[in-house]
């Protein structure tokens, strides 16, 4: 490092020549010669280099708009596609505290049209790169540039100013080390993508927001007259709207003078018709004033008219500025002397300027004002001049002391001071006798402040989220005011009583999430409501005498004890605790409504209890309940939930005394039959919701159905019927939903037709044959007949418009004809079977030691809502993941938001194929997975998240012949269990507050403000997500990362998200499973058992199928090639050339690229035509060995040496998406091309529309050998070698669809021949349609196409795309000694770098073989040049 005199010296020289940067670094300007840049024009050489080769400094690289650029993460992100010269790259190597900081200016980019970036004209935000190194400032950097200051954006939200003493690379540094990056190398690579401006942003001026501006000042010059008469003339005036005023200037275009002040709340704003533009502005009162304001614009016009419009209708003088990054106020807003209201929250305010915190005592009406989230640091002692204020809002200001001039404001009422480092209070405090509300939560206070006891007016005490360990009750009667108490999250131990006397004020005390092992609160005589959930509570003694609330789950309660008989409780929750019995005072409560004593180890209800002339709601599932009392009289029970318990049967006459009951849930017992639902002809049932999944129900109980002709929602699945009287389903005309499956049914009876309100229909895993009469009903939405026997499906000649989802997978002998898919064409979802040509022998799930089937199913809110395409699940599942053995399995939950789980969907899996590159440390790579992906959400990320699982089954690489280990990791609440010797074996984390204690502290440390229902701000529960960047550092993106070795004993994985395991244990979770061979069957069965269960919320499950120990092994010896009978069909050759024009269609999927230097348009004009098959090899393709895991073939880089393994194909399941473009020219409208004799599979038409079958979770394709090349394959190959100076770039080997879970891999070149394929090429012409897909290069920018593309239903992704010509693949460095070995030992066609190679080739061209994907980078056959292999392969961030 340079000395500091060196450093001043070099630092002078900065204006002398230009050339010589900060610190004695080279100041490198290179302005954009393509195209002039933004601003002035700097033309300084690259010649002048000075300062030793450790010293640190700046250098400043300006990228234009066009040089090469390209959208990328989010709409405001934009990153140079030219990377940085082999001079940039010496100066970040050796030295990891030197880097690139991104600098951006003023002009906001403006959000574009939702055609897309390329069709707005208007310019982006100039950038410009600076290298400099960690010990840089920011007045080092202003003083090099000229500037004025630097600021930073934060997760796209506020804009703050920086100090002078701050060094941005060091804060971008320290950013990402908080994110969980961990290796030097890896952060420094990370801070220079320009991908992480979405994250944190610097701007070298203020950003300029003209949506802001407006809504905080309007002013302009314009023709004004005051009063409503003639006698005042029009005159040009200067105009301002701020705060609550209108503001008229005397004299034009100046300020000085007499300003004319017209108040607007209360007052009026109309248009002058008689004028064009005009406005009169009114005051209120009965001397009101009044102006005529006429705009010289429409858009003027408009602008003052909504804005002036929110004014006069507001009822009190508010101001709300909050979330501006102000600095200061306006200046103007101090002529608005009727303000009453100020909100100045999320700023970051200062005390000095015209407008800073010092000058707030110039309103002098001023009542309440919020400076919460400001970063102030300590309390502004210029508020307590304000004596007029009743409410002080100081939330979030990293303020450690409060000062005594507090006591000067009288009038206070309400002070909120929470989310501080507060430990003590001044005693001038205590003399604010009006003082009402006092927020002291999220504090370092270690004890209750002693001076509350002068507070007579506070009668709740706030302080959540302290270190209160221990409270004494005779404290609390000191504060004879107190009422109401908030003590949870304190890590309180003790609660005690050292007297006998009572506490008779306090009603309502909240501990919750504390660490109570006992509780005495029975001298605290007047409670009337307790919350002490999540404690370690074995005992709990209470006063009854005014009890109306208890709230007492997730505790280890064995017996409660209240005295005496609470008989004004109304609501009680003993939930999750060790209770063998309810105590007899529950009985006697004589107002108890609502009752939840579920998870407990109850073997039997009181008949008293049941009887209660007061219970609305009983929930006692998950007990040991064998049976029910008898209802002895008439009882208003309304809800009654008694699943998973030990009961075969309910009492006779349930429902003829419980006349009231909507809601029944006996699912998981024993149950044989039910009782009728009345002893009369004429029933009075007013059931709505009966579930009865799980039991042992046969037939018969339809017949006792009929009765409950109010039913709306019937779920009988999983128990023993064979069929269902045709009669009586016909009586049930209110029915919504049924679920019948898990039975033995061969039909569903044609009565269903007169279920007129049947929306959803539930019927997989019966024996069905015949497709059931449910086309006609007028509402049905969703309609799942998978894993049955269907055969034929009879149509109607037309389909509800209402039908969104149709699930037919697992009929493995259906046929559709071309015209009945052409029937289901508005589907939004479509899920059939993947169709298959080839031999059983050949099954992919023969060649790997596992398999899986998945599930996703909509939650009740989406159903009842008409938004099943609104799935907030997405599901990831790849058999057959990179270029060995070893596969890749995902689950993303959104909560509430779809956009971040597809997306993740989408990329995860890339984003894993790259890390596995650099990394072979499992939490290395995993972690950094997490962390890529995170940064890749862009915009997306910012305010939404996502819960992501992701689990990687692979050899260790310390011993590729042994066996496999599975990695899994994961944030959130999804969640990943393994099947070991019959038992579950949890491998996640489970992040959120409510069950991680370490997370809990975590999160307190960071002030954050945690709400009463346990979700930081507000927003989540979670502390580690991806996405939701606007929450750090409060939550995460950091992954809890577990290793497990995988035996014989292994039998199964299943992964689910939060809605999952919340109703369905580990254990039966296992069970469950284990009673199912197929997977997707068992699959489907959990989520169905989870909807049972009284889960509404969207459901996914995977489910994997492991076989793995040495008796897997399904390798067959060679197989000798025999002519085929009949005429074969034509090959599709797959060769490294970029244009040749062999078609290649692919079972059931089309493969996609979004090219990075393409536009949507261009990609649609270059993919129009029709590939011809002159190409294709007419030689049957031999049938290879077929090896296992256990004993792999030789592959080379993930193609397969010719010879060594044949095509396989897996039954995967396919869900369609529609497009609503036109065919090409060269197709017919019955989605054949002009050549072709037969449809093509995967392609269904539409009259001018185009369908396509799409796998969307395991649709992996391989290569095989085909026949000697032809001459063009040679000149093409020759081509593609001979690429200027020998350098070729890393080839996308990598393309995801996004799909809803499918991830599609294509090797080479072969990208260039499906865009020609007949089957495919009129889908290169689409628009992008709420997606793309991407390949690893330039770190798979497929979110920002996400985002602008307009909404779509069907939500699935699919996109044109365009291979980048100027990539190619290379062979990583750390590979290079091993490919050499194995091209040695190959076939001679293959046998080195420089040898020409014989095409792959597809033997089929109807899309009849899937192949494995080759997710890492793959070798191109044809001569490759030296120099490639010394080239690196990873450098994201430069």
């Amino acid at each position: 490092m340079a000395t500091e005199d060196g450093e001043k010296k070099n630092a002078a020289g900065v204006q002398a020549d230009g050339d010589v940067g900060m610190n004695g670094a080279c100041i490198d300007r290179q302005p954009d010669t393509t195209l002039p840049a933004a601003g002035p024009s700097r033309t300084a050489g690259r010649g002048g280099r000075s300062g030793g080769a450790g010293a640190t400094g700046i250098r400043v690289l300006k990228a234009g708009r066009q040089r090469n650029m390209k959208r990328n993460g989010s709409r405001s992100c934009v990153t140079r596609k030219t990377r940085f010269g082999s001079r940039e790259r010496d100066w970040l190597k050796g030295d990891t505290q030197r880097g690139c900081v991104c600098l951006y200016g003023g002009v906001v980019d403006p959000q574009p049209p939702a055609s897309g970036p390329q069709a707005s004209s208007t310019p982006h935000t100039d950038l410009q790169l600076v290298l400099c190194s960690t010990s840089t400032t920011v007045e080092e950097l202003c003083a090099q540039r000229d500037g004025k200051g630097l600021y930073i954006q934060l997760h796209g939200d506020l804009v703050r100013r920086l100090d002078p003493s701050e060094r941005p690379l060091q804060m971008v540094y320290d950013y990402l080390t908080s994110m969980g990056y961990a290796d030097p190398m890896r952060v420094q690579h990370e801070a220079a993508n320009s991908d992480l401006s979405c994250l944190i942003r610097f701007y070298s001026e203020r950003p300029v927001n003209a949506d802001q501006q407006e809504r905080t000042l309007l002013k302009g010059v314009f023709s004004v007259r005051k009063g409503k008469t003639q006698l005042h003339k029009w005159a040009e005036r200067q105009v301002i709207l701020c705060g609550t005023c209108l503001i008229v200037a005397s004299v034009k275009d100046s300020l000085t003078g007499k300003m004319h002040i017209l108040p607007l709340v209360g007052g009026k704003v109309e248009e002058v018709r008689r004028r064009q533009h005009c406005l009169m502005f009114s005051s209120a009162g009965s001397q009101a004033q009044t102006y005529f304001v006429n705009f010289d614009t429409l858009v003027d016009y408009q602008r003052w008219h909504r804005q002036a419009s929110k004014v006069v209708s507001q009822t009190v003088s508010l101001v709300d500025l909050s979330c501006y990054s102000l600095e200061t106020v306006p200046e103007y807003l101090f002529y608005c002397q009727d303000i009453t209201h100020l909100n100045l929250r999320h700023n970051f305010m200062s005390l000095q300027g015209s407008g800073g915190l010092l000058n707030l005592p110039r309103f002098s009406q001023l009542k309440s004002l919020n400076l919460s989230h400001n970063r102030l640091g300590v309390f502004p002692e210029c508020v307590c001049e304000i004596l007029t204020l009743t409410e002080l809002n100081l939330t979030c200001n990293n303020l450690h002391t409060i000062p005594e001039q507090i006591g000067n404001l009288q009038s206070l009422q309400t002070l909120s001071l929470d989310g501080n480092h507060l430990n003590s209070l001044p005693e001038e405090l205590g003399g604010l006798g009006q003082l009402n509300s006092l927020g002291l939560s999220f504090n370092n206070f270690s004890h209750i402040p002693a001076l509350l006891e002068r507070l007579n007016a506070v009668d709740k005490l706030a302080m959540a989220g302290n270190r209160v360990e221990s409270l004494e009750l005779c404290t609390l009667i000191r504060m004879s005011h107190l009422r109401s108490i908030d003590l949870r999250l304190n890590g309180l131990r003790w609660v005690k009583s050292e007297n006998l006397e009572a506490v008779t004020q306090v009603t309502q005390l909240d501990l919750r999430d504390n660490r109570l092992d006992s509780l005495d609160l029975s001298s605290v005589c007047n409670l009337e409501a307790l919350y002490c959930q999540r404690n370690q509570l074995g005992t709990l003694t209470l006063s009854g005498f005014t009890l109306r609330m208890l709230h007492a789950s997730s505790n280890r309660l064995t017996t409660v004890n209240i005295y005496p008989v609470p008989n004004q409780m109304t609501h009680m929750d003993l939930s999750q605790n060790l209770l063998e019995y309810l105590p007899d005072w529950v009985c006697d409560c004589r107002k108890i409504e609502i009752l939840d004593v579920t998870y407990n180890l109850l073997s039997e209800l009181p008949s008293r209890l049941l009887n209660s002339l007061s219970l609305r709601k009983l929930l006692a599932g998950n007990n040991r309940l064998q049976r029910v009392p008898d209802l002895l009289d008439h009882v208003p029970l309304e809800a009654l939930d008694l699943q998973h318990n030990k009961l075969t049967e309910l009492p006779e006459g349930l429902f003829n005394k419980a006349l009231n009951l909507k809601y029944l849930n006996v699912s998981a017992n024993a149950l044989e039959s039910i009782p009728p639902s009345s002893q009369l002809e004429e029933s009075l049932s007013t059931l709505q919701e009966f579930y009865l999944t799980r039991n042992h129900l046969n037939e018969n109980c339809g017949a006792l159905l009929v009765g409950h002709q109010n039913l709306r929602i019937l779920h009988i699945a999983y128990n023993q019927l064979l069929s269902f009287p045709a009669s009586k389903l016909s009586k049930l005309e209110l029915l919504e939903e049924l679920n019948l499956s898990g039975n033995k049914l061969r039909t569903i009876p044609s009565t269903v037709s007169s279920c007129k309100r049947l929306h959803t229909l539930i019927a997989h895993s019966n024996h069905i044959n015949v497709f059931p009469e449910i086309l006609h009903l007028p509402e049905i939405k969703l309609v799942d007949l998978s894993c049955n026997e269907l055969t034929e499906i009879q149509l109607p000649d037309s389909l509800p418009a209402t039908l969104q989802e149709l699930d037919l997978t697992g009929n493995s002998s259906l046929l559709l004809e071309h015209k009945t898919l052409n029937l289901f064409s508005h589907i939004t979802t479509l899920k059939l079977d993947q169709k298959s040509t080839a031999a059983p022998g050949d099954s992919l799930s023969s060649s790997t030691p596992w398999n899986h089937g998945y599930s996703e199913m909509s939650g009740q809110r989406n159903k009842e809502s008409d938004l099943l395409d609104r799935l907030c699940v997405s599901l990831l599942a790849v058999d057959r993941f990179g270029d060995s053995v070893e596969a890749c399995y995902g689950v993303f939950d959104g909560d509430r938001n779809e956009e971040v789980p597809r997306l993740l969907q989408c990329t995860m899996g890339d984003v894993l194929c790259e890390e596995l590159q650099h990394s072979s440390t499992d939490n290395v790579y995993m972690c950094n997975t997490f962390l890529t992906s995170h940064r890749k959400l862009g915009m997306a990320g910012q305010k939404l998240g996502a819960s992501a699982l992701l689990c990687y089954i692979h050899r260790e690489t310390s011993d590729p012949g042994g066996y496999f280990s599975l990695t899994v990791a994961n944030v959130g609440t999804c969640q990943a269990v393994l099947c070991r010797d019959g038992q579950p074996l949890p491998l996640s984390k489970v992040y959120s507050l409510e069950n991680c204690t370490e997370e809990m502290e975590r999160v307190k440390l960071s002030k954050a403000i945690i709400t009463e229902d346990n979700k930081v701000s507000g927003v989540t529960c979670c502390s580690r997500l991806l996405g939701c960047s606007y929450l750090s550092p409060w939550v995460l993106p950091k992954p809890c990362v577990h290793t497990e070795p995988l035996c014989s004993q292994d039998d199964f994985l299943i992964l689910g998200n939060r809605a999952l395991f919340e109703r369905v244990s580990y254990q039966e979770a296992v069970h469950t499973v284990q009673a199912v061979q197929d997977p997707r069957a068992a699959a489907k069965k959990l989520c169905s058992l989870a909807q049972s269960y009284g889960c509404k919320d969207n459901i996914g499950a995977v489910v994997v199928s492991l076989q793995i120990g040495a008796d897997s092994c399904t390798c067959e010896p060679p197989v000798s090639t025999a002519e085929p009978r009949g005429a074969p069909p034509a090959p599709v050759t797959v060769t490294s050339g970029t244009s040749d024009p062999a078609g290649l269609s692919l079972n059931g999927a089309v493969i996609t690229e979004f090219s990075s230097e393409t536009s949507a348009s261009e990609v649609g004009s270059e993919a129009g035509s029709t590939g011809s098959d002159e190409h294709a090899s007419s030689a049957p393709a031999s049938r290879p060995e077929r090896r296992c895991s256990l004993h792999p073939a030789t592959t080379l880089c993930g193609i397969m040496v010719p010879g060594s393994a044949g095509t396989v194909t897996h039954p995967g399941l396919f869900q369609r998406q529609p497009s609503s473009n036109a065919f090409s020219s060269n197709q017919s409208d019955n989605g054949l091309d002009s050549d072709d004799e037969a449809p093509l599979d995967g392609v269904i038409s539409n009259g001018s529309k185009v369908e396509v079958e799409v796998d969307i979770h395991c649709c992996a394709f391989q290569l095989r050998s085909g026949a000697p090349e032809s001459p063009k394959h040679s000149d093409l190959e020759k081509q593609s070698s001979d690429y200027r100076n020998g350098k070729m770039r890393r080839q996308n080997s990598v393309v995801v669809s996004a799909t809803n879970g499918c991830l599609l891999a294509v090797c080479g070149r072969e990208i260039t021949d499906l865009k020609k394929s007949p089957s495919t090429s009129s889908l290169f012409g689409k628009k992008l349609s709420n997606g793309s897909v991407v390949a690893p290069e330039d770190s798979h920018n497929l979110i920002e196409v996400a985002l602008e593309a307009p909404k779509k239903k069907s939500g699935y992704f699919t996109a044109p795309a365009q291979q980048d010509p100027e990539d190619q693949l290379i062979v990583p460095p750390s590979l290079e000694q091993e490919v050499r070995e194995q091209l040695r030992g190959q076939n001679p066609l293959v046998s080195g770098l420089s040898a020409p190679s014989t095409p792959t080739s597809l033997k089929d061209p109807v899309w009849d073989h899937p192949h494995p994907p080759a997710f890492a980078s793959n070798l191109m056959p044809g001569r490759v040049p030296a120099p490639i292999l010394q080239q690196e392969v990873y450098d994201t961030a430069l």
